[in-house]
């Protein structure tokens, strides 16, 4: 059953990253961590916003 799964979520078209940015809290001033699953051809513009 899990086979199945995981290869139609292979076979949907789109190549997908997981993307990790670090962001200041304005709370504490302490640096967090966002982890975000995009897909490629927006990576940069994930990147790029505050």
């Amino acid at each position: 059953m899990a086979k199945k799964v995981v290869a139609s979520l292979q076979s949907s078209g789109k190549d997908f990253a997981k993307v990790v940015r670090m962001v200041k809290s304005p709370k504490s001033g302490a640096y967090m961590f966002k982890e975000s699953i995009v897909p490629t051809d927006r990576v940069k513009d994930f990147l790029g916003k505050k």
